[in-house]
């Protein structure tokens, strides 16, 4: 499950986000955000301001992100609601960082289908590589987080990391997807063993003429 995180001092948190604010890019962005619900449902905005808030936060401190308390504020007092009503959003969902992480925040799934698939070798790599669950690494590289399923069970084992999936992995693959970041590089989001998608293991066994192109299928069907 989600490891709990620890949320920093709040002196500390609003002396340094208490005037948060929106750059001029993300304001053109809130407004269109705000602009697509009617007058009184602006409270259905809080998931879509939340997640810029926090690439904000991550764009100004070189991580992927996180919410401090004050930021979630402004983002309650953006739409007119209580801060509670966005702080329970902002805690119920798993993609919103209540701490700060690393540049590259490693989220290991480790429910049933992964777990049986080698979601086991995938955190032993992570941890020969010196990351622990609910830390940051000494260099601010990297967070690593054991969360429930990420929606990529037919690929399982997977990690998301910030916005990318990597599948199929074992214990070299994960090892090499990591050093590919250490070293600045962005591996291929995705398999990592070359399937297309959700495809079987060695490419599609049916309807294979769709592979390169919108093939239809209904002259032959109808023959």
């Amino acid at each position: 499950m989600a490891d709990a995180p620890h949320i920093p001092d709040e002196a500390e948190t609003r002396a340094r986000w208490g005037s948060f604010a929106w750059t001029d890019e993300n304001q053109t962005k809130r407004n269109e955000i705000v602009g697509r619900y009617p007058a009184g449902r602006q409270q259905s905005a809080s998931i879509p301001l939340l997640d810029l808030a926090q690439r904000q936060v991550g764009a100004e401190t070189n991580t992927q992100g996180w919410l401090p308390v004050p930021v979630i504020e402004f983002v309650a007092r953006e739409i007119g609601v209580p801060y509670m009503r966005v702080y329970e959003v902002a805690t119920f969902y798993t993609m919103f960082n209540l701490a700060p992480v690393g540049k590259y925040h490693v989220q290991v799934c480790g429910t049933t289908p992964c777990m049986l698939r080698g979601s086991d070798e995938v955190l032993a790599a992570c941890k020969n590589h010196g990351l622990i669950k609910g830390k940051t690494t000494p260099d601010g590289l990297f967070t690593l987080t054991e969360v429930e399923c990420l929606g990529v069970c037919a690929n399982a084992p997977m990690v998301q990391i910030n916005d990318d999936n990597y599948e199929d992995l074992d214990y070299d693959r994960t090892t090499a997807v990591l050093h590919a970041l250490a070293n600045g590089e962005t591996p291929p989001a995705g398999s990592t063993i070359g399937r297309r998608t959700s495809c079987p293991e060695g490419g599609p066994t049916t309807l294979t003429a769709m592979v390169q192109e919108n093939h239809d299928y209904r002259p032959e069907w109808s023959a």
